[in-house]
């Protein structure tokens, strides 16, 4: 079975979507990126900090699901590829760790979507963005009906979902679909930036954080605050946090180990 998925493990690890020209999500793609998935799971604090998502070759990140595969999932065996396509990616969504995408080139329809799973997306200038589905008469399944508005807000996404309507990189950038632009080619290297500056952050706190803002829109004030007071009480019995206390009072720099 070719290796359509890479992962390379590190302090900022990488995953790569390796389906060129187009990067096109296939079950076996789904497969191999599930898989991926779980390593990173797996991960001690320490060792993974961050990870930047990314697609091989320069014309896409991912243009989703190939069109000619469209009539095999009508019925019983459209249910179960629509159901692994989400389990896949709310597992994305989910990992313990910060998420970058590198959009170095079009993140289209399914492609776009496996984006929206992560925390932040930096797109090259050239690339394009947008959720085409209703051109072709078809609705989202990967959770960007879900996940767009709690990004770019409810008005902005419905216009974007109803039209279909593809953005030039600045357009996202404007509307905060994306956090940053860059010169075509450095998307990856900007990505990786700013993964190294959250892996030199307390692993645990970074960790506690992400889950504690991904659920902040679930809940309401008081029970989110409650969450934060709770957290807090884990953060503060770690020895990072002792390290980072005590470096900061040293003025030196802290060596965090997430414990």
């Amino acid at each position: 079975m070719s290796r359509l998925v890479e992962l390379e493990l590190g302090r900022v690890a990488l995953l790569a979507l390796d389906n060129p020209p187009l990067n096109i999500v296939t079950g076996e793609l789904l497969a191999q990126l599930d898989e991926a998935l779980g390593a990173l799971e797996a991960a001690a604090p320490g060792d993974v900090r961050a990870v930047v998502v990314t697609g091989r070759g320069d014309r896409a990140f991912s243009v989703g699901s190939n069109v000619r595969d469209f009539e095999a999932h009508r019925g019983r065996d459209g249910r179960a590829h629509f159901e692994f396509e989400a389990r896949v990616a709310q597992r994305l969504a989910g990992l313990p760790m910060p998420t970058i995408a590198a959009l170095e080139a079009s993140a289209l329809g399914g492609g776009l979507e496996i984006a929206l799973c992560c925390d932040l997306r930096i797109a090259a200038e050239g690339a394009s963005l947008g959720l085409p589905e209703v051109r072709l008469a078809v609705t989202p399944s990967t959770g960007s009906t879900q996940r767009l508005p709690r990004i770019v807000g409810l008005g902005r996404a419905k216009e974007l979902l109803l039209t279909g309507r593809i953005l030039t990189a600045a357009e996202a950038e404007r509307i905060g679909l994306v956090n940053e632009v860059v010169p075509a080619g450095r998307a990856i290297a900007r990505a990786r930036e700013i993964g190294e500056e959250i892996a030199e952050r307390g692993p645990l706190a970074v960790r506690e954080v992400k889950r504690l803002v991904d659920g902040a829109l679930d809940r309401d004030l008081a029970a989110g605050h409650a969450a934060e007071v709770e957290a807090s009480v884990r953060i503060f019995a770690t020895d990072d946090m002792l390290e980072g206390a005590r470096s900061f009072l040293a003025k030196r720099a802290p060596e965090y180990h997430g414990r």
